[in-house]
């Protein structure tokens, strides 16, 4: 389905026991579901959505409720865009359509594919190279691209749900397979879900999920008057994580 579409962490884990689904709250079959919550320790208060978001690979089988789907992309359309140009394309696919599921699951690199294929939707992100208005090369397609994915996810964490990027998958297998125009160019992979549990995962993979979220400081990427110059922004003191 093509939709085109105008530091220190801390963490914990969390067992949802039964009838209650990780991170939502909303109630299950009977069984127990474990899985694991990283929410951000900021230095700075930030919206709730944005510190819930991370990047899991364990995902749970429960699907993803098309509404929500809607919801997502809703979202990324409301993206700001460079003269408005809207330059992102979202290929979806869920396992409720298995041989586009495949497809796209066999465009990953196989170390992603250990995990991703217990993820309820796949997705691949695509960007328009040139801009509509004169055809001439659109500098800023990917930033473009980012921002759509950027609002989206935010909506996906304000919904319970979880995205993984990735960046390792086969550019021009996509292109092939899906019969993507060379006026575009394929951008990132993601797999879109609920959270599952760790214990489903290879163990260095399962180790990887438990470690905490790290960042840079904000005196590694803030500057002020000169490139790496100190921000004079008050309260942002050197090395502050």
């Amino acid at each position: 389905m093509w939709l085109r579409l105008r530091g220190r962490r801390a963490f914990y884990t969390l067992t949802c026991w039964a009838k209650t689904d990780c991170g939502t709250g909303r109630r299950l079959p009977e069984k127990e579901e474990e899985c694991v919550q990283k929410e951000a320790k900021t230095q700075f208060p930030i919206e709730m959505s944005l510190g819930q978001r991370w990047s899991p690979r364990a995902f749970s089988d429960r699907s993803v409720e098309p509404e929500k789907l809607l919801s997502l992309f809703e979202a990324a359309r409301w993206a700001p865009s460079c003269f408005n140009e809207q330059p992102w394309s979202f290929l979806v696919v869920t396992k409720e359509d298995a041989a586009a599921y495949e497809r796209l699951l066999h465009c990953l690199v196989a170390a992603n594919r250990r995990w991703a294929v217990a993820a309820p939707v796949l997705m691949l992100s695509v960007t328009q190279l040139h801009f509509a208005r004169n055809n001439k090369p659109n500098r800023y397609a990917f930033h473009d691209v980012g921002l759509a994915v950027g609002t989206l996810l935010v909506q996906a964490s304000a919904m319970g749900l979880y995205l993984h990027q990735m960046a390792g998958f086969d550019r021009e297998r996509a292109r092939t397979v899906f019969e993507i125009p060379e006026t575009h160019d394929p951008v990132a992979a993601m797999a879109l879900g609920y959270l599952g549990d760790p214990e489903q995962l290879p163990e260095d993979l399962r180790q990887r999920e438990l470690e905490p979220r790290k960042r840079k400081a904000l005196s590694a990427f803030v500057y002020g008057g000169g490139w790496e110059q100190p921000s004079r922004i008050p309260r942002i003191p050197p090395g502050l994580v």
